[in-house]
């Protein structure tokens, strides 16, 4: 019983991490420059999962967030001459370089992320009223 606790609450911990991650990508759709003030667009983020034999038991494993790493995918550019980071010079001179994300596509992350997190407080909740009936009747 606590082995099925333990696997789902190692698969929430990683939608958490997953789910900022996204937040992290929404937030930052418009970032033109880092924080030393250079125009550097900021680079998306995505979680690899990696599972974890250690949570299971009997045969059962869990989740972990193996790593957050950074897209490589270079920026979008627009043309906005007057913008502050836009290109000074070179063959894109007035372009600004944002960070290329997908609203869409990290809306359909977190909903899936948020369904993922329910799921396994759901499961959760089943082993819990599980092991609760299991020591009435030995009780």
């Amino acid at each position: 019983m606590l082995s099925a606790i333990d696997i789902s609450t190692s698969a929430l911990v990683a939608q958490r991490v997953r789910m900022t991650a996204i937040s992290s990508n929404l937030a930052n759709m418009s970032t033109t420059h880092n924080e030393a003030g250079e125009p550097v667009p900021y680079q998306p983020r995505f979680v690899v999962f990696q599972s974890d034999e250690r949570v299971g038991g009997h045969g059962a494993a869990g989740v972990r967030v193996s790593s957050v790493q950074v897209d490589p995918r270079p920026p979008r550019l627009r043309y906005q001459p007057g913008h502050p980071d836009a290109i000074r010079d070179g063959p894109n001179k007035g372009y600004v370089a944002y960070p290329d994300i997908d609203m869409i596509t990290e809306f359909t992350d977190a909903l899936e992320a948020a369904r993922a997190y329910e799921a396994n407080l759901g499961a959760i909740e089943i082993a819990k009223d599980l092991a609760q009936q299991s020591l009435r009747i030995l009780a």
